[in-house]
C-alpha cells in the first residue's frame, strides 16, 4: 500500500476516533475515489498516483470555491473551503512562483527549448520534477510565456 494511502486511511481513523464527522466524510470521499480508479483500471495506485487524484480533487473543489464565491454562495463555499483544507494536508510543501519559474527557465535551458513545439516535453519532465508541489496551470502558464517571448 502507498504511503499516501496508508497515512489517509490513518487519518480516517484518528478523525473518527476523535469524532470529527465532517472531516471524515471528506476524507472518505477521497478515499472512495481512489479505490474507484483502482477497480477501474484493475491496478494498485502508487504514491504518484495517489498524489494526481489529490491535485484533481483540489482543482475541482477550487473551482467549485470561485463559483460559489462569484454567486454569493457563502455556506458552499465555506464548506468547499473546509474540504480544499483537509485535502491539501495530504499534499507536499507547495513551491513558491519564483522557485516555479527558475525551474521552468532551467528546464527551457537545458533542453534547448525555443518554441511551442517543445512545450510537450518541457511539460513531461517539469511534471515528474514538481510532483504535486506546484500548480499544473502556473507551469504551464510560465512555460508558455517563456517559449513565445
Amino acid at each position: 500500500m502507498s504511503q499516501l494511502k496508508q497515512n489517509l486511511a490513518d487519518t480516517i481513523i484518528t478523525s473518527m476516533k476523535a469524532r470529527e464527522i465532517e472531516r471524515v466524510k471528506v476524507l472518505r470521499n477521497v478515499q472512495a475515489v481512489i479505490k474507484q480508479i483502482e477497480i477501474d483500471r484493475r491496478i494498485e495506485l502508487d504514491d504518484a498516483d495517489v498524489l494526481d487524484v489529490l491535485q484533481k480533487q483540489l482543482k475541482q473543489r477550487h473551482e467549485s470555491l470561485t463559483i460559489f464565491t462569484e454567486n454569493d454562495r457563502d455556506d458552499l463555499a465555506k464548506k468547499e473551503q473546509f474540504e480544499i483544507d483537509i485535502i491539501s494536508e495530504f499534499m507536499p510543501k507547495q513551491m513558491d512562483d519564483t522557485e516555479v519559474a527558475a525551474l521552468v527557465n532551467a528546464e527551457i535551458a537545458e533542453q534547448g527549448a525555443t518554441s511551442m513545439r517543445d512545450m510537450g516535453s518541457v511539460m513531461a519532465v517539469l511534471k515528474n520534477k514538481t510532483a504535486g508541489r506546484a500548480d499544473p496551470a502556473l507551469i504551464s502558464k510560465l512555460v508558455k510565456q517563456s517559449l513565445q517571448g
